[in-house]
């Protein structure tokens, strides 16, 4: 019989309810998804990169480790400021992923590059996430790829050293992150790559203007001119320093609890021009009853003592549907949010999740196929099920906000993108930093 170890479950954490208006000024970590795609198109350049400002967190690490198991050098240990240097890639490596989207979809294309076997497994809840279709695009390129019959993990990469490259079709509307995979290493292809999308629209879009910018601000060439069709040509990367911008998605939660509380949140290092969604950001948060500015102290969010519900397609901005779910529990008419049936193939199927656990509060909530259905009413305490899920975590914490008693069964969970959640928020609510 092999030894069995006992584990303690984790201690569930009392959401803080805030007393008066929050005023606080936030520097958060760096945004996760360019952190991501700073450490693959790093690793595939000419020459050393670094990256100022980066993610520290389980899904970057992870990242890093991927890269590095394949050869990259990867210097992380100074907050602040990340190097990489390219090396051949080469196997046999194991990648694991976790629960990280970004490191399931973006480093097997890297690994087809690779000269030897590299496998690929992550938690279990990772085994449910869409893979087939990234799957298919790179064997129709030219790459070897073992995997179930399931299309997910766990699979195996038997690299070659180099991928042919061509055109491709790809159902990516369960992720745009299949599509960006793609993209992020095609460079490196002998033929580049042309990539069509052909289904549902695709999510997310934002975060594939992100791939495409920074692709071009690595020398890429690429043409995004027509809808759904991304060409990408062949070609060097080149090297160079990364300034990495504070996570919006990250920052929403902190927002929100403006909204919540009639306070004033402002989030520090906000550049003037970004490459994430914050357009449309400012437009939900204002319709919700926030007021949005951008100055030189930073991105900052004021409540004026209400929260109304809107009706809103998400579907760009997928996630910040549960802190935006959490805020229209509160708002003073119903909600109806669409365009997000894919976040039920994220850490959790968000939906349900987001529907069973508020009603266990006491809500008023109905999921559609591609959306929720919010007809706000009083919540009461009680223990919130985060299915390791930080983003369910975020919502239970904005809801707690106004709520006492909201129990996260795992605070824990915010440590995939953001370990310091906890404390952050915890000294936001009580003013004591």
């Amino acid at each position: 019989m092999g030894n069995l170890i006992a584990t303690r479950p984790p201690q569930p954490w009392t959401a803080p309810t805030a007393s008066d208006p929050v005023a606080a000024t936030l520097r958060l970590p760096g945004s996760k998804s360019m952190t991501a795609r700073a450490l693959v198109l790093s690793a595939l350049a000419g020459g050393p990169s670094t990256l100022a400002g980066p993610l520290r967190a389980r899904d970057t690490e992870l990242m890093a480790a991927g890269l590095r198991a394949m050869g990259a050098h990867m210097s992380i240990s100074d907050d602040e400021r990340w190097l990489v240097r390219p090396h051949p890639l080469v196997g046999p490596a194991h990648v694991d992923v976790g629960l990280a989207g970004t490191v399931m979809r973006f480093v097997p294309p890297v690994a087809c590059l690779a000269d030897g076997r590299i496998t690929f497994d992550g938690d279990p809840q990772a085994r449910t996430r869409p893979l087939g279709p990234l799957i298919g695009a790179l064997r129709s390129l030219g790459a070897r790829v073992d995997a179930p019959a399931t299309g997910s993990l766990p699979l195996t990469v038997l690299g070659a050293g180099r991928v042919a490259g061509g055109d491709v079709v790809i159902d990516a509307s369960a992720s745009s992150q299949l599509v960006s995979g793609l993209l992020l290493a095609a460079p490196r292809f002998d033929r580049g790559v042309v990539v069509r999308h052909v289904g549902p629209p695709v999510p997310s879009a934002p975060h594939l203007r992100m791939t495409v910018q920074m692709l071009r601000a690595a020398g890429a060439a690429v043409d995004d001119g027509t809808p759904d069709v991304w060409v990408v040509e062949p070609g060097p990367l080149t090297g160079r320093g990364w300034q990495i911008e504070p996570d919006l998605s990250g920052a929403v939660p902190f927002f929100a609890a403006a909204l919540v509380t009639g306070g004033e949140v402002t989030l520090q290092g906000w550049p003037r021009s970004s490459a994430q969604p914050v357009e449309q950001l400012r437009s939900l948060l204002q319709r919700m009853g926030g007021e949005v500015t951008l100055s030189t102290a930073g991105l900052t969010v004021r409540g004026t003592g209400s929260v109304h519900g809107l009706d809103a397609d998400l579907s760009d901005v997928s996630e910040l549907t549960p802190a935006l779910t959490a805020l229209a529990m509160l708002a003073d008419s119903p909600s109806v949010f669409t365009g997000v049936g894919h976040i039920r193939g994220h850490e959790t199927d968000r939906l349900t999740a987001l529907a069973r656990e508020f009603a266990a509060l006491g809500a008023d909530i109905t999921e559609s196929p591609d959306g929720l259905e919010i007809r706000p009413r009083p919540l009461h305490g009680g223990v919130f099920e985060t299915y390791h899920d930080h983003r369910m975590a975020h919502a239970a914490a904005v809801a707690g906000l106004a709520v006492p008693g909201i129990e996260l069964s795992d605070v824990a969970c915010t440590s995939k993108t953001m370990p310091e959640f906890p404390a952050l928020w915890s000294a936001m609510v009580t003013g004591k930093s």
